[in-house]
C-alpha cells in the first residue's frame, strides 16, 4: 500500500490557516521541493483547496478540521462509559468495504471514519462524492441476532437518528427522506446506505455507512447531479462522537424492538408529509401525497383517498411539482 503519511503531515501543517513555504516544508521532511511539489498535486486530487501564494508558499483556501481519535474519544467518554471502538482512518477506498472485509474480526459498534474515500458509495453502487475533511464519512458494524429479515427498516431508524443528533447540533430544520436519505432545505445534506451480509435463519452481519455534507465546495457535477445542502460549520470531532453513541443506543433499541419504536419519530421530520409527491419505479411514475410509513418501513401514498403502502430497493421519492 502507498505510503501516505507525508502527504497528510503536509496537510495537518497547513490546517492552521497559515503560509507555508516549499522551501519550509522541504526541510520538515528531508525531501526536494520538486516532492514537495508531488504532494501538494496528490493533496489537491482528494479535494483539499490550496492556493499558491508568490513568494511566501501553500496555503488553504478554508481552514479543516481535522478528524482526531483523542479528540472523538473525549467527547464520546462524556456521554457514556463504553469503549469507543473506533478506526480513524485518513484515506480509505470506502468505510463501508473497510468493516465488510473484517466482519469476522468486529465486535457488534466497532465504526470507522475517513478524511477521504477513494472509492466511496452510496445506493445502488453509484459513486459517492468524498472530499478530503469537507464532509463526514462513517460506517458502523452491527450483529444483528435475529438475521436479516429482523432489519427491515432500519435505514429509517437510522435516518431519525441522524437528523436528530444533526438538529441538536446545528440548530437547523433537517429532515429525514424515505428510503435513506437526509434533507436540508430541500435539498440532500446526507445519505444512508446499509448493506446486510448473512442467509435467513443465521445471525446479520450489518454495516451502516453515512455521508454528511459539511463544507462541501464545488463537487464534482457528474457524481452529485440534484441539488444539495451543506450543514455548516460545525465540530466534526464532536459529531463522530454524538453519532456513535446515539447510534449504538438506537441499535440496542431497535434489536428488541424494531421500526416500530421509531414510528412516531418519523412524522415530524418527514420532509415530505402531506406533499404532493411521485414514486418512480423504473420508467413508471406513481403520483398521490406522502403520508409517512408504516411499521415495516414501507412508504404510504394517498391516492384519490385510497392509502397505499410501496416498499421495495428500486424505489425513487421525488417531489411532484407539477400542480
Amino acid at each position: 500500500m502507498r505510503d501516505l503519511s507525508n502527504p497528510l503531515k503536509v496537510i495537518d501543517l497547513l490546517s492552521d490557516g497559515e503560509c507555508h513555504s516549499g522551501e519550509e516544508l522541504a526541510a520538515i521532511f528531508g525531501i526536494t521541493r520538486a516532492a514537495v511539489n508531488k504532494y501538494i498535486k496528490l493533496i489537491r486530487e482528494w479535494g483539499v483547496e490550496l492556493t499558491s501564494v508568490p513568494r511566501k508558499g501553500y496555503q488553504l483556501t478554508y481552514p479543516l478540521d481535522l478528524l482526531k481519535f483523542a479528540k472523538i474519544e473525549h467527547f464520546y467518554t462524556q456521554h457514556t462509559d463504553k469503549p469507543i471502538n473506533l478506526d480513524v482512518i485518513p484515506v480509505i477506498d470506502s468505510t463501508n468495504q473497510y468493516l465488510l472485509e473484517r466482519l469476522n474480526t468486529l465486535s457488534t459498534g466497532f465504526a470507522c471514519v475517513a478524511e477521504y474515500q477513494q472509492a466511496g458509495r452510496g445506493r445502488r453502487g453509484r459513486q459517492w462524492f468524498s472530499p478530503f475533511a469537507s464532509n463526514l464519512y462513517l460506517s458502523m458494524y452491527w450483529r444483528l441476532e435475529q438475521g436479516p429479515a429482523a432489519a427491515m427498516g432500519l435505514s429509517l431508524a437510522i435516518g431519525i437518528v441522524i437528523a436528530q443528533v444533526l438538529r441538536e447540533i446545528s440548530g437547523q430544520d433537517i429532515k429525514v427522506k424515505w428510503p435513506n436519505d437526509l434533507y436540508l432545505n430541500d435539498k440532500k445534506l446526507a445519505g444512508i446506505l446499509v448493506e446486510i451480509a448473512g442467509k435467513t435463519g443465521d445471525v446479520a452481519h450489518i454495516v451502516i455507512g453515512m455521508g454528511i455534507n459539511l463544507r462541501m465546495h464545488n463537487p464534482n457535477q457528474d457524481i452529485v447531479n440534484q441539488a444539495w445542502s451543506n450543514l455548516g460549520d460545525i465540530d466534526r470531532n464532536l459529531l463522530v462522537a454524538k453519532l456513535l453513541y446515539r447510534l449504538r443506543d438506537a441499535l440496542y433499541c431497535f434489536e428488541t424492538e424494531g421500526l416500530s419504536a421509531f414510528i412516531k419519530q418519523w412524522q415530524p421530520l418527514d420532509n415530505f408529509a402531506d406533499r404532493p409527491v411521485k414514486l418512480i419505479i423504473g420508467e413508471t411514475e406513481i403520483k398521490g401525497i406522502a403520508k409517512g410509513i408504516n411499521e415495516q418501513g414501507a412508504l404510504l401514498l394517498e391516492q384519490n383517498g385510497i392509502l397505499k403502502a410501496y416498499i421495495g430497493g428500486e424505489i425513487s421519492l421525488r417531489a411532484d411539482n407539477t400542480k
